[in-house]
């Protein structure tokens, strides 16, 4: 019997958290209690935001339902590895999809593991391997938690970093954002030495440290992160326009590249338009359109043209008999 009541409480939340059904008298007998002890435990854990609902009947029964807003979550050691390994393989290779929000996630759900549920994330990470479809770098998930730690509670952040052409140098930041591109992960921050903006690629930066100094986010010079990275990637780089056009819908397109990419512009209801300017080495595009499984016909640059009928022909030998 859980006669403390916050334990019994979260017991309760727990049972609940399965999706099924629970008769009142199968939830008095798990608690070892009443169930008019029951009754008014569920009515605590509505006041708190849990969305119980209750069926009539005999027995009478109760089930968590979705609400209006996320309840906080009770996981059991199980559940809470399982999250924090598939977070730690998504944000160590800046998998499509896993942005920042899913690296706070990680941040908050480390924060509070016991260190034996610790050591067994670590221990099933070390000893599998992620086939990713990115080929950028890939980097310790910590190095990501502690990033979104200061973004989320404006801290400042220290940290080395290397630079491209090997310069090693020590860097005190106003960290402003974590910015995925599919293949990377980019950290958008104010320099204070430098007194300017930067951006940051997360695999060059090696024992990041918060500060615990707090301060007020400065206005970002462009509208997004997002941007801000786009335009200050464009200015590093050698970039080229290209023009493809694909035997599908817009709005099925739009859903299969990523939004780094560009946008399709529809040409009717079948066809579309992708046009958009990037840094990324021809070969990679044209695998990168390859892998969207529908039909298209690259227009511009002469480059890309050239490649992707130069891979078709490799791939026809490659299954010729």
């Amino acid at each position: 019997m859980t006669t403390d009541t916050p334990a019994r409480l979260l017991q309760l939340l727990s049972l609940l958290q399965t999706p099924r059904e629970w008769p009142g008298a199968e939830l008095a007998g798990r608690l070892g209690v009443s169930r008019r002890t029951v009754r008014r435990d569920i009515d605590r854990l509505r006041e708190l935001g849990y969305p119980v609902r209750a069926t009539l009947g005999a027995d009478g029964g109760y089930r968590l339902v979705a609400g209006k807003a996320m309840p906080p979550l009770v996981l059991d050691d199980e559940e809470a590895v399982a999250i924090a390994v598939g977070l730690r393989a998504g944000a160590g290779h800046a998998v499509e999809g896993v942005d920042e929000a899913s690296v706070r996630a990680l941040a908050k759900l480390e924060q509070v593991l016991p260190s034996r549920l610790r050591h067994r994330v670590s221990t099933l990470q070390a000893a599998t391997t992620h086939l990713t479809s990115g080929d950028g770098a890939s980097i310790a998930p910590e190095t990501l938690t502690v990033m979104a730690s200061t973004v989320a509670g404006r801290e400042r952040l220290r940290f080395a970093y290397r630079a491209g052409d090997g310069t090693a140098s020590r860097r005190l930041t106003e960290p402003y954002r974590l910015v995925s591109t599919g293949r990377r992960w980019y950290l958008v921050a104010y320099d204070l030495d430098r007194d300017d903006w930067r951006t940051f690629r997360v695999d060059r930066v090696s024992d990041p440290f918060a500060t615990g100094v707090r301060f007020t986010p400065r206005e970002l010079p462009t509208g997004s992160a997002a941007e801000y990275l786009r335009q200050s990637m464009h200015k590093r780089q050698e970039t080229y326009a290209f023009s493809v056009t694909f035997a599908a819908p817009a709005e099925v397109i739009a859903a299969r590249v990523p939004h780094w990419l560009g946008t399709p512009e529809p040409l009717d209801d079948h066809t579309c338009r992708l046009r958009a300017t990037t840094g990324d080495a021809v070969p990679w595009l044209a695998v990168r359109l390859a892998m969207l499984e529908h039909e298209f016909t690259v227009e511009e640059p002469a480059e890309l043209v050239r490649y992707v009928k130069e891979l078709g022909d490799r791939l026809l030998r490659a299954t010729s008999t």
